[in-house]
């Protein structure tokens, strides 16, 4: 069940990270700095500003996809004219992620935030104690896959989105808006974030510096299933999440994010692809 609950948390990063990374073809690292964006802008309106848990939630998931059509138009766009490569975004994306971080940590200051929603009582569902909450991250994680699913196959954006992934060129010679599409990518990327930074601060707390961690495990379950597919992504995630909870049966809990790492590691070395993914092409 601890597995489900945090494959689920780390699925919403790695779908978004997925779905960036599927339109733009570079690593968007800023990622996990929205994460923890959207749970203190959350925090500000369910807490400071008394506006219940939708409008909060609203609030929240408004200004994170906002701040990933952002990082797009107001930052990586302008250095992409300039024809920089893609290790130059890369730089540029955890320069994001740092400047996010700090404004955070300047506005609200270091102390752990908590979030206080309400409190229930546990359940015992075939001997495993879970909170009504934890249900619900499970809950709503599936029904958002499933829709993003549905957008990416389904959909005519989402068409546009597969065929500018496969190459940007012709799909705009076939009338396709690109830069639409792109803008999409990471204003849906990022409100998917948006609900995983939601999600994670009612059930744990929030911090300045979390968006970082988390950003690593979702890059980490996307790599474990396959970068370019975000189906793909999302069950390498809950691989991620499996691992990782039954190895602290054998392990102290504080080697947890070291499993993490050493995944990330050996699929890097041994399988870049991912489980799912296609095979990558190499170029001379």
């Amino acid at each position: 069940m601890n597995s489900l609950i945090i494959g689920s948390i780390y699925a919403l990063v790695a779908a978004g990270f997925s779905l960036i990374y599927k339109a733009n073809k570079f690593f968007h690292f800023a990622h996990g700095s929205v994460v923890t964006f959207s749970g203190y802008m959350f925090y500000l309106a369910f807490s400071s500003l008394n506006l219940g848990l939708v409008f909060s939630s609203i609030f929240a998931l408004v200004l994170a996809g906002a701040l990933g059509w952002g990082f797009y138009e107001g930052v990586y766009l302008p250095i992409q004219k300039r024809g920089a490569s893609k290790a130059i975004l890369l730089i540029v994306s955890v320069g994001l992620m740092i400047l996010i971080e700090n404004l955070i940590l300047l506005f609200f200051g270091a102390n752990v935030k908590v979030l206080k929603i309400g409190s229930y009582e546990s359940l015992n569902i075939l001997g495993a104690i879970v909170t009504p909450l934890q249900l619900v991250i499970i809950g709503v994680s599936v029904i958002l896959f499933l829709i993003l699913y549905y957008i990416i196959n389904k959909t005519k954006i989402g068409r546009d989105l597969r065929a500018v992934s496969d190459s940007k060129e012709l799909s705009s010679i076939v009338g396709i808006n690109s830069r639409r599409v792109l803008n999409f990518s990471f204003i849906i990327g990022s409100f998917i974030a948006g609900i995983g930074g939601i999600l994670i601060g009612m059930e744990q707390n929030l911090t300045p510096t979390m968006g970082m961690i988390l950003g690593i495990k979702g890059f980490t379950g996307a790599v474990i299933g396959g970068m370019a597919s975000v189906p793909a992504a999302v069950l390498g995630s809950y691989i991620l999440g499996i691992v990782e909870n039954f190895g602290i049966w054998y392990l102290p809990s504080g080697y947890k994010d070291a499993i993490a790492f050493i995944l990330l590691f050996l699929f890097l070395l041994l399988k870049p692809e991912g489980l799912f993914g296609k095979k990558m092409e190499r170029k001379g």
